[in-house]
């Protein structure tokens, strides 16, 4: 994956790498607003030869020093320094309670013990520290005086008092948001990219016409109004959603030269991509240039164009099949945009086998010569055969799917059942596309939004693509 496919994911993913980034910020802030503040205190000893050993200007005993020092740092932990630090702060204070807040280090290349305490309170911090020197100095200078010698061979000097601070060490909130930041983001892009590998949707348009092995014919942005105004007819002259139909509108009819597509089945791979609404928009858009158009709502089983166009839906398809009512009676006509509307009529307990009969093969033929454009909702294609059958009797078919959520190999089998019945797959129309799709449509927002923007003195544009 080169730099630009990873800025992509990061755009795409943004809301993943937001979160965990947010996530370990909080975790951070909580972390050092919850912890119990800690000080530190330090004194140092200085460690020489007692002169009054006869050592004092000796080498040998500095070197003996340097390699004892450690041993000395290691000695301000033991039992018995504890205990008597305790002891000598009478503060109710036991050796456990010293045990982990004392430790020593002997400062490099030098004769040097550097005592630290820490505490959840700068001044007993302070306290603790000057006490344990010099409990550890005595006990040094004890330590090194030979049995039956009143004379120790070290002399242990307490050269700093213990320091009072009274800003904590820890927590250091800058530092562990700091760390927390980078960490968030690490993890952030990391969670992005497993969600990438594992997400089988489309985002773009190379991806899907390389799916379909056919075009897409217009991108549907997404419309926080949609569910209010769904038709063409409910927006306002300047609107994205109404030009990308205009787009489809346009598509149409330069997709074949050699043969106009008169009779057109919309479907999708599952429910839920929009076939319904890009039904009765394209028709209404193809209604808007003059033409006589007819939306059929071939959906036998879950039909909705009627509601969605405020049509009566007890009379259409199936009592016309049926010979229950004549065709032209059955025709409705949507008063806002003009289309006819054949709404499905009675659920029928086959559909499959009323869409493959004779008479309803003949019934669209007949539809064909009637109107300019006849448009045909119909089922998905994966659940049912609806929708191939019927595309076998149009002059074409167009694959709706929904940006992000429609799975690759559900759009893959789609397209391969409308093959495998010679039915004709003239492209796909994209739903629920973000403006921001990186690598996706957005071109065609961007474009889109400088054409149809009402300019002074100008007109309006037809955008295509």
């Amino acid at each position: 994956m080169d730099f630009k496919n990873l800025m992509r994911v990061a755009r795409r993913r943004w809301r993943s790498i937001a979160a965990m980034f947010l996530l370990a910020l909080s975790v951070s802030f909580a972390f050092s607003l919850t912890t119990t503040p800690v000080y530190e205190s330090q004194t140092r000893i200085y460690i020489t030869a007692d002169s009054t050993s006869g050592q004092g200007n000796d080498i040998g005993a500095n070197y003996f020093l340097v390699s004892q020092i450690k041993s000395y740092a290691q000695l301000a932990n033991h039992a018995e320094v504890l205990k008597r630090t305790a002891e000598a702060l009478d503060d109710n204070v036991t050796a456990a309670d010293l045990a982990g807040r004392i430790s020593a280090t002997a400062l490099p290349e030098s004769l040097i013990l550097q005592v630290t305490t820490h505490d959840t309170n700068p001044e007993r911090a302070q306290k603790i520290a000057q006490a344990h020197a010099i409990v550890l100095t005595s006990y040094l200078e004890e330590l090194e005086t030979p049995k039956g010698d009143e004379n120790p061979q070290i002399k242990a000097t307490l050269t700093d008092p213990a320091t009072y601070n009274p800003k904590p060490i820890a927590p250091r909130t800058l530092l562990n948001t700091v760390i927390a930041a980078l960490l968030g983001l690490v993890l952030g892009c990391g969670l992005a990219l497993v969600r990438e590998l594992l997400d089988n949707t489309i985002h773009s348009m190379e991806e899907m016409e390389k799916t379909i092995d056919a075009p897409v014919m217009a991108s549907v942005g997404i419309d926080p109004e949609i569910e209010r105004k769904p038709l063409l007819t409910d927006l306002s002259g300047f609107s994205i959603r109404g030009e990308a139909f205009r787009v489809l509108r346009t598509n149409l009819q330069f997709l074949d030269l050699d043969s106009e597509i008169k009779s057109l089945v919309i479907t999708s791979a599952t429910a839920g991509e929009g076939k319904t609404t890009t039904s009765a928009n394209l028709a209404i858009a193809l209604a808007q240039t003059g033409r006589r158009v007819l939306v059929v709502d071939g959906d036998l089983r879950r039909p909705r164009i009627a509601r969605l166009m405020g049509l009566e839906g007890a009379v259409g398809l199936t009592t016309v099949l049926v010979g229950r009512t004549e065709l032209d009676a059955s025709i409705q006509k949507h008063k806002e945009s003009g289309v006819y509307v054949l709404a499905s009529g009675p659920t029928p307990p086959n559909p499959s086998e009323i869409l493959q009969s004779r008479a309803a093969r003949d019934l669209i033929l007949q539809l064909r010569d009637k109107f300019d454009a006849v448009i045909i909702d119909a089922p998905p294609i994966l659940p049912v055969a609806d929708a191939t059958i019927l595309a076998t009797i149009c002059d074409g078919a167009i694959l709706v799917t929904r940006h992000g959520k429609t799975p690759r190999d559900h759009v893959q089998t789609a397209a391969q059942r409308l093959r495998s019945v010679n039915a004709k797959l003239l492209g796909a129309v994209v739903n629920f596309v973000p403006k921001q799709a990186a690598g996706g449509y957005y071109y065609y927002y961007y474009y889109a939004e400088q054409e149809t923007r009402p300019k002074t003195g100008g007109r309006r544009k037809e955008t295509t693509k």
